[in-house]
């Protein structure tokens, strides 16, 4: 997939051009009769996810033209590796700030969930300078895995097999690692095991712990329902169709923890992931249920088809507990979430509204957008009901991913540096370097924002 720019004794790479309309008619006026007219014979006019392949003089591939796209840089070349044979080629003629994305967009055109069906690979390679190869592969193996992590179907992924795959993790990288489960998770984590003891696989909350004690404290929470019925509030089977992507919160947040240890920065990381099955049985948690959470809170459940917030309700608190002076949290958590901004831009909820403007200013530069959306504190009426602290469904159809941050806001104490993100980690349908299913979100932007911070 990569190989180092300077390869002594390589063959000489396949040029790649990036252009736009202006520098297509440019590449005319340069280029050979050969090649003017091979290129007039195309359809190709420069444009975003398209590309042309020009022989050479020798009728060996001589060069690949591909369009520029039209937002940002990452999806550039993510069209590529569908399309070329199997070669080595490099970049030519762009900007080193922009390397980065453009070669990472490249990985992300290779990438395909192969472990039902196996799938060809076209083996092409692309050269970058050594200084970056190590980073991109970093990236491009963290993204992978989330992805992977998300398009597992809920039969091969438990919470057993999801704690085995942070316990890997773990491994790999020299952390501290636990399970908590069976009657100590029902005596110290109510809310988790409320949600989870309807189904077979039992829930459990995986703990994970990295870095030096002195360094500043930084968790990681996140959501890891593997499968969403809805409870006895039943979800459509439409609605349960994709239900499996449900634990795609903690999938990030493994995934931002390796980027985390990986790159080495200086804090002390704790990460935690309440592992359940939202299913149906005789013991499962009912609509009016109230339920005690780590904390105290009294919740009244308005619809067990609410259960991110619920678990998510013990973990947090926890975090708080183990002393965090930032918690970062992911979660495929509202509908509403994606009536608001569509698939492919998160809600980024923070309690410091200048710190998350930056966020998302940054998100955008790394076509890895994240939007600012207010904690509204007027809303937290639509989910303190009458006979206990709080509801898990607001009295509003309207608003529902606000609420749903403003229940997770009341677990984690003031004075903590706390931020929300409610992914869809999915992609509807195919697009380069995205296809159909599990998708990371908001990785690159947070990894580099906490490399401003934690640096040294």
């Amino acid at each position: 997939m990569f190989a180092s720019d300077c390869s002594e004794g390589s063959a000489p790479a396949v040029p790649i051009r990036i252009l736009d309309s202006g520098q297509l008619e440019r590449w005319r006026a340069e280029a050979t009769e050969f090649q003017r007219n091979f290129a007039a014979a195309s359809p190709f006019r420069a444009r975003p996810d398209s590309a042309l392949l020009v022989p050479g003089s020798d009728g060996r591939l001589g060069e690949v033209l591909v369009g520029r796209a039209e937002h940002g840089v990452l999806w550039t070349l993510a069209c590529l590796p569908a399309l070329l044979p199997a070669a080595e080629f490099s970049i030519e003629g762009e900007a080193d700030p922009e390397l980065e994305s453009l070669a990472l967009g490249w990985a992300l055109g290779h990438y395909r969930y192969d472990r039902y069906k196996p799938i060809d690979r076209a083996g092409s390679v692309l050269r970058v300078p050594e200084a970056l190869r190590a980073r991109i592969e970093m990236l491009r193996d963290v993204w992978f895995r989330v992805r992977d992590l998300v398009n597992t179907p809920a039969g091969d992924l438990g919470p057993a097999e999801l704690a085995e795959v942070a316990a890997e993790l773990a491994e790999r990288q020299g952390a501290a690692f636990e399970v908590i489960e069976g009657a100590r998770l029902e005596r110290e984590f109510p809310a988790i095991q409320a949600v989870g003891r309807g189904s077979t696989r039992t829930p459990r909350l995986i703990r994970m712990e990295w870095g030096d004690p002195s360094h500043r404290p930084l968790a990681l929470v996140g959501k890891g329902v593997v499968f969403d019925t809805g409870g006895l509030d039943i979800k459509a089977s439409a609605g349960m169709a994709l239900m499996k992507k449900d634990m795609g919160g903690a999938a990030h947040v493994l995934g931002l923890a390796e980027l985390i240890m990986r790159t080495g920065l200086s804090v002390h990381l704790r990460v935690y992931i309440p592992a359940v099955e939202n299913s149906i049985a005789g013991n499962a948690y009912r609509p009016s249920d109230i339920l005690r959470t780590r904390d105290g809170t009294s919740v009244e459940i308005g619809n067990t088809d609410a259960e991110g917030r619920v678990v998510l309700s013990d973990a947090l608190t926890l975090a708080a507990e183990d002393g965090a002076e930032r918690i970062i949290d992911f979660a495929t958590l509202t509908g509403a979430a994606r009536v608001a901004l569509g698939e492919d831009l998160p809600p980024l909820y923070a309690r410091d509204p200048a710190q998350a403007r930056s966020l998302q200013d940054l998100s955008f530069q790394l076509d890895d957008p994240l939007w600012h959306m207010p904690l509204y504190m007027p809303y937290k009426s639509q989910i303190q009901p009458k006979i206990a602290d709080l509801s898990n469904s607001g009295t509003s159809s309207f608003g529902g991913s606000l609420t749903a941050a403003l229940f997770l806001d009341h677990f984690v104490p003031k004075g903590i540096d706390w931020m929300h993100l409610d992914v869809y980690a999915w992609n509807l349908g195919d697009r380069p370097g995205r296809p159909a299913g599990g998708e990371a979100q908001g990785l690159r932007t947070m990894l580099a924002w906490l490399e401003r911070d934690y640096r040294g």
